[in-house]
């Protein structure tokens, strides 16, 4: 079992930066691989960003070249790294987690993540 805490969101002016963490519980976090997904108000939540436990990651096409997830084992922490936040980034920000999965594997669908964190709020204003 890990617990995933978000935090880090706020308000920011279209153009400007932010940086997401995803805190786990435990001691065994780099067992786990890890993926950022948002919701925006009326839309369903999509995927963002993933990291699997070997460091590999991947993007939706929407946030390539603007977002980075980075994870640090000891500190049992994930990172995303936003810049030239633009309004149509705002959502509620969740990440994920799923265990003992291949080191190198990345997962973009919510079914295949069994823990969730309760969400940071991301405003990006023009």
């Amino acid at each position: 079992q890990v617990q995933l805490v978000e935090s880090g969101g706020g308000l920011v002016q279209a153009g400007g930066s932010l940086r997401l963490s995803c805190a786990a519980s435990g001691r065994t976090f780099s067992s786990y691989a890890i993926g950022w997904f948002r919701q925006a108000p009326g839309k369903e939540r999509e995927f963002v960003a993933a990291i699997s436990r070997s460091g590999s990651t991947a993007y939706t096409d929407s946030v390539k070249g603007r977002f980075t997830i980075s994870r640090d084992n000891a500190k049992n922490t994930v990172y995303l790294q936003m810049n030239s936040l633009k309004p149509e980034d705002t959502a509620v920000y969740y990440c994920s987690a799923t265990q003992f999965s291949p080191m190198s594997a990345i997962f973009r669908s919510e079914r295949n993540y069994n823990y969730w964190g309760q969400g940071t709020q991301l405003t990006v204003s023009s």
